[in-house]
């Protein structure tokens, strides 16, 4: 997908939410995300957390690793 199809897309995304508080969600992660260095976070990590976290991805590749948003809603239901 071409940089002005993602906007356009993105732009026709905003304009079909109606709840206020989604789209004051997105604002602020947009707002964020731009004033946000690129790979700051990722030169906090430890050597360990990196690998960790590479670990974790690779993982997550496999549907047989994942877990469906039902089954992960009732097993932390108590704290949702």
């Amino acid at each position: 997908m071409t940089t002005f199809e993602l906007k356009n897309n993105f732009h026709h995304l905003i304009d079909s939410i109606e709840n206020e508080n989604l789209l004051q969600e997105f604002y602020e992660l947009m707002l964020r995300k731009r004033a946000s260095k690129d790979g700051r976070l990722w030169a906090m990590l430890s050597e360990d957390e990196v690998e960790e976290l590479l670990k974790a991805n690779e993982e997550s590749e496999n549907p047989d690793n994942l877990i469906s948003h039902e089954d992960m809603k009732k097993k932390y239901s108590k704290w949702l």
